[in-house]
């Protein structure tokens, strides 16, 4: 099927079905010429001929005025956010069943509720349930409405006449939208149900949080396009074994990504961790052979971590290797490491790695934190206590510097730590408190940490 020419007039942008040497909308002469269409091809699959409006276009070089935020007083949940709520803003956040969403969202509503109004919809519990949960966090008297819906127009219709300044959905896999012949959950429904979402909170001005099931590999359920669709990615983490739970941010167009906040789980609630740091070396005890403090950094805030190992015999023929909150791959290479360059061979041992407190730690900073607690563990011999260990371990057995010093040695010294063993290469800033030990490669490292070894 061929396609009808389409023309033109350049002066004004009125289409004619043939051409003329006079425009009909604005009088010109000679301006008429046939135009291409947008897309070529079957009308079902492209845009056709049919011409759109122009856009405005601007200068990179216009200024803005800054985004207006609405500050919580939760100061853990606005520095993971950029420093306070956007309006106009979609923010998802996602996490394992139990590990306290819905506890705390109900208290971010709550928070954001004393400036703006707050709606809390969840398509998971009755609305009895939410308010047993706010008597237990105390939260009855904060301006909250709630509601127990599934039907996405119901929920739109409901916002469009509160006019809210923050929405709150729980969960995205349980809306359904008419106009999708699939069940909730279903990957056309959470692409719908979200896309409906997010343009509804930048056409209105409403600010939207969203929250999201993940599946048994952590990733949130659903098209990752999702991911794609919002303004800000919250991941909820946390060890069930642990009382603390940590907010990372691993995407955000109104701020850092990687920032985390910490919370601690208390009867009354998610209770925010200003210092993080003291909280993961809390209950760390004296110097014991395989433990490792690590100055790490998450996001913009410097955190220090304990990092602990244990190198046992091997009753099995092959030996075992078992890490919690670091890249078993990763383990895997400094091992390979260590052994082919500095002769420490872990073959017939079994192997296990933990990051204290269920931290996880992605940063390659922490390869020679990670190789001074297996060989600590390895030689029985203990680390000094007051010591910080931070640099990346390169296959060749040389040492890299790690970004950030400066603010991973201000932090050591704020929490009482005298030393700091790091890469020859790192930009030496001055660091009140604490000596700066600098080492060549691994092999030095190994030397002046634990004299000869038995290799």
């Amino acid at each position: 099927m061929s396609r009808r020419p389409t023309f033109v007039c350049a002066a004004c942008g009125a289409a004619h079905a043939k051409w003329s040497g006079r425009c009909d909308a604005c009088g010109a002469w000679n301006t008429i010429s046939e135009e291409a269409g947008l897309a070529e091809g079957p009308g079902a699959k492209s845009l056709g001929p049919a011409r759109g409006r122009r856009i405005t276009l601007g200068d990179l070089a216009a200024s803005e005025p800054p985004l207006p935020r609405a500050f919580s007083g939760i100061g853990e949940l606005d520095r993971v956010l950029g420093g306070g709520l956007v309006p106009a803003s979609a923010t998802l956040v996602g996490g394992d069943p139990g590990i306290g969403k819905s506890t705390l969202l109900l208290q971010a509503a709550a928070a954001f509720g004393r400036d703006a109004p707050a709606i809390y919809v969840s398509g998971e519990e009755a609305t009895g349930q939410i308010r047993m949960r706010a008597a237990r966090l105390g939260l009855t008297d904060a301006p909250v409405r709630v509601a127990a819906e599934t039907n996405l127009r119901d929920i739109l219709t409901t916002l469009e006449a509160e006019r809210p300044g923050l929405a709150v959905i729980d969960s995205i896999q349980t809306m359904w939208s008419d106009h999708v012949d699939s069940a909730p959950g279903s990957v056309a429904q959470v692409r719908a149900v979200v896309h409906e979402l997010v343009t509804f909170a930048k056409r209105r001005g409403i600010a939207v949080v969203l929250v999201g099931h993940v599946t048994k590999e952590g990733q949130i359920a659903g098209p990752r396009v999702v991911e794609h669709m919002v303004d800000t990615v919250l991941y909820f983490e946390g060890e069930r074994g642990h009382h603390f739970r940590i907010l990372r941010a691993v995407k955000n167009r109104f701020g850092p990504a990687d920032e985390i906040g910490v919370f601690e789980m208390t009867g009354a609630g998610l209770a925010e961790v200003a210092n993080p740091s003291a909280l993961f070396l809390s209950e760390r005890e004296a110097a014991a052979p395989g433990s490792a403090v690590f100055a790490g950094i998450e996001g913009t805030r410097p955190v220090l971590v304990e990092i602990q190992a244990l190198v046992a015999p091997s009753p099995l023929g092959t030996a075992r290797r078992a890490v919690v909150g670091w890249d078993s791959g990763r383990l895997s290479m400094v091992l390979a490491v260590l052994e082919s360059r500095c002769g420490i061979g872990f073959g017939p041992s079994d192997v296990y790695l933990n990051v204290a407190g269920g931290l996880r730690i992605s940063e390659p900073a922490a390869d020679l934190a990670v190789a001074a607690a297996l060989v600590s563990a390895r030689q029985d011999i203990a680390l000094p206590r007051d010591a910080v260990i931070f640099g990346e371990v390169s296959l060749s057995g040389a040492l890299r510097p790690a970004a950030q010093a400066e603010a991973r040695l201000r932090e050591a010294a704020k929490l009482g730590f005298a030393s700091a063993l790091v890469p020859e290469r790192t930009a030496l800033p001055t660091a009140p408190g604490i000596d700066i030990d600098p080492v060549a490669d691994l092999n030095a490292f190994m030397d002046k940490c634990f004299g000869p070894i038995d290799r």
